[in-house]
């Protein structure tokens, strides 16, 4: 199959440098516009691997994501939101990135090359076939994730990926890719600019929708987030007093006995 790397290609704008500013951000913001089309023709790609993501977290497996770069911090940004965000615990969902946690700050060099590496780093979280992997490389090219998918191919866990490149090694390798092509960024090979984006709107696609189907919603409120600062219990607060037709005071004294906006809406029908 004939595989263009339309993440490199030249920028369709040049003399970046002579540009105004207010020319650099509307180039800017006219290529972004293009990434929510890209990732509605990716619609079907996405159903399907959170269809597997959702069957095998129901069964009490974990989502693993693994990258490098950008898409590695990517990865780890969206599995940490999860345990806040929905209460679940901090194994459920995992973002792993080349390089170790160190690379989520400062770039590590050559760490994304290794072949042997992401395979290491999975194995350390003890991988099983109840697990789902999915791998995140903008270009689709990424050793240290393609290699890691191809091992878990090969121990029957299913694999996923998101990459901005059709065709690419890392698209053959996964069982279920998916495949959101950007084309060519404002500065050109920047793939943490459009590329960056749609990953991040897959990313938020795959977790809230697999939330959803595990039952960690209710209505269209965070019923089961966790109550970390003041922002949030006001929050809570009023969840249940919409819930239960009561007032702020009766609501608070729900959440300060119960601790959770779930619980306080349970034992207020009682």
């Amino acid at each position: 199959m004939n595989f263009t790397k339309t993440t490199e290609q030249d920028s369709d704008y040049n003399n970046l440098e002579k540009m105004s500013i207010n020319e650099i951000i509307s180039h800017i913001n006219k290529e972004d516009q293009k990434v929510p089309i890209a990732v509605e023709k990716a619609l079907p790609q996405i159903n399907s691997l959170i269809e597997q993501v959702v069957l095998k977290l129901n069964n009490g497996g974990r989502l693993f994501y693994i990258g490098a770069g950008t898409s590695g911090r990517l990865g780890i940004l969206d599995a940490s939101e999860c345990p806040p965000t929905f209460g679940v615990s901090h194994d459920l969902v995992i973002g792993l990135i080349a390089g170790g946690d160190h690379a989520i700050r400062k770039a590590v060099e050559n760490a994304e090359d290794s072949k042997t590496q992401g395979w290491e780093d999975l194995e350390a979280q003890h991988i099983s076939h109840k697990d789902v992997v999915v791998g995140i490389a903008a270009s689709g090219t990424t050793p240290y994730v393609i290699s890691a998918l191809e091992k878990c191919n090969a121990q029957n866990i299913i694999t996923g990926c998101i990459t901005c490149n059709v065709n690419s090694p890392l698209a053959m390798t996964a069982k279920f890719p998916i495949e959101v092509v950007v084309g060519p960024e404002f500065l050109t090979g920047s793939s943490r600019m459009k590329a960056g984006t749609a990953q991040k709107l897959v990313l938020n696609m795959i977790t809230t929708t697999t939330m959803i189907q595990l039952g960690k919603v209710k209505g269209n409120k965070m019923v089961d987030m966790q109550l970390s600062n003041d922002k949030l219990v006001d929050r809570g607060i009023k969840m249940i007093m919409n819930e239960l037709k009561i007032s702020k005071e009766d609501a608070s004294l729900l959440l300060s006995e119960h601790k959770s906006v779930r619980k306080s809406i349970s034992h207020g029908r009682k």
